[in-house]
Formats: structure tokens, sequence, C-alpha cells
């Protein structure tokens, strides 16, 4: 560990200052109108979770805008829709189902952040509110909701993300086939790629 390297909260307020009032004050115990709105606007979050051995993790998800619902003032329903299969978020929230998350709405430089603890539902009334074409969900992550408050701009705006100059050509980063092809001996980036297209065709949901 580096000399410079700190290790207490007292070292912490050594180099930031005290977190002004209205920034503790704004943190909610509960889903008011306002997060309410923000979520049905959003199509996209991120997920981070704990795994009892400390290992964390953050995962993306995304569908349509409202694609999280809010059944009360205190519990979330997110749909999990196909991916690789891995479940680290869920293995993560068997063995601890503390959560946290961050949603974003495009061109909104202002996000919603929401701390609570989760369960893994396969309710099947749940699973078929949450279907898209007659296709279920694998389960639904229920979201009990214990803080909640919007996130100023800053860190969006520094980033420029939803600016129309931000976009960075495709071309300027290798396919994820090709990505693959060379972290993984003896992948070839042809056949990952087209599988990969494939996917994204026809196993959204």
């Amino acid at each position: 560990m580096s000399e410079h390297s700190i290790t207490t909260v007292d070292e912490l307020y050594s180099v930031y200052k005290p977190p002004a009032e209205r920034a503790m004050q704004k943190e909610l115990p509960r889903l008011d109108k306002h997060c309410r709105h923000f979520i049905a606007l959003s199509p996209f979050l991120v997920l981070s979770t704990d795994g009892g051995d400390g290992t964390a993790d953050a995962s993306p998800r995304g569908d349509a805008p409202g694609f999280v619902t809010v059944l009360d003032d205190n519990t979330l329903a997110i749909p999990d829709r196909p991916g690789n299969n891995r479940l680290d978020s869920l293995i993560n929230i068997l063995s601890n189902p503390a959560v946290g998350m961050i949603f974003l709405v495009p061109g909104i430089n202002e996000t919603l952040r929401i701390n609570g603890t989760a369960t893994i539902s396969t309710d099947p009334e749940l699973m078929k509110q949450h279907a898209v074409d007659g296709k279920l969900p694998r389960s639904v992550l229920l979201v009990k909701v214990t803080s909640a408050y919007m996130h100023c701009a800053k860190a969006l705006i520094r980033s420029k993300l939803w600016a129309e100059e931000s976009k960075v050509e495709r071309s300027v980063f290798p396919t994820l086939g090709q990505v693959l092809a060379d972290q993984i001996a003896g992948m070839d980036a042809e056949q990952s790629d087209a599988y990969l297209e494939v996917a994204y065709k026809e196993n959204l949901y």
C-alpha cells in the first residue's frame, strides 16, 4: 500500500469538503412521484451487487423505457432478459441481497440512484406482467427500496455523454468477435461475430 493511500474516514475528509446539507437531505426512504417518473422514462440502468466473498460486480440492464415497474413506494420489479448466463449478479444476490442501481435517461444529465435489497422471483403472474411479445423473462428481480435520490449532472456534463459529437465511429474499436478471438485461444472472430449477429436479432427476449 502506498504511503499516499487513504485508509480512514478522517483522512478522506482531510481531502474532501463535508457534504452540503442539501446533498444529505435529498435522500428519500421511498420512491416519490419524481422517482417514479424517472424510472418510467428510463430504458437503462446499472445494477451493482456484492457477493458473500466481497467480490463486487456491476451489470447493465436495458429494455424499452419503463421496463422496470414500480409495484409500490418501496418495491421495484426488474425483468431479467436473456444474457450470457454467467448470472454474476443473481448469484451474488443469493448470498448478499444488498444492491445499488443507477438509472439513466437519454438526454437528461441527472441520474437516479437507488439502494435496497433484492430477491429473485419466478412468480407466474409477475413473469406474465413483464412478458414481451409473449416471451417471459427468465426471472424477475424484486428490489425493496431503502434509499433513493437524484444525482446531480456533473459527471454527465463533463463526459458529454449524450452529445452528438461524443459519439465515436464504430470502426475505431474492434468487433466483440475480434476481441474474443484475441483473448481466447482458438476462438474464430468471424464465427463469433456471426453467432452474435444472430443472438442480437433473435434472442433479445
